[in-house]
């Protein structure tokens, strides 16, 4: 004997697929858009919906617009800057000394006293 089910292949919830059971989908605008690599992107937008002046290309992440002549350039990336690199932004080379001698002298002047310094 056969066992059958009318069900099999089916997961709980499915229902038959179509327009009538789900209703119209709303008319779409496709638009081009172009990254300075050369990759066009066609994202679609509903027909009435404002469409926006820049966008992010799916394949390399840089920016690109409606224009195929001109795309936006890629953005400027800043290098990572170090901490060193912070403070020297933050102080002159003069100041420096003079911070680097008060530290040596307090330090001096605790070994001096017979503190224990780790």
């Amino acid at each position: 004997m056969v066992g059958g089910s009318a069900i099999r292949g089916s997961r709980v919830g499915a229902g038959p697929m179509g327009e009538a059971e789900r209703g119209d989908s709303v008319p779409r605008l496709y638009v081009s858009y172009f990254c300075s690599h050369g990759h066009e992107t066609r994202p679609a937008f509903a027909a009435d919906a404002v469409v926006p002046e820049t966008w992010d290309c799916p394949r390399c992440g840089l920016p690109a617009n409606l224009d195929s002549e001109n795309p936006p350039p890629p953005p400027k990336i800043q290098p990572y800057k170090t901490h060193l690199a912070y403070v020297k932004e933050r102080r002159s080379d003069a100041e420096a000394v003079a911070i680097l001698s008060e530290a040596l002298e307090s330090l001096r002047a605790r070994r001096a006293n017979g503190d224990v310094i780790y």
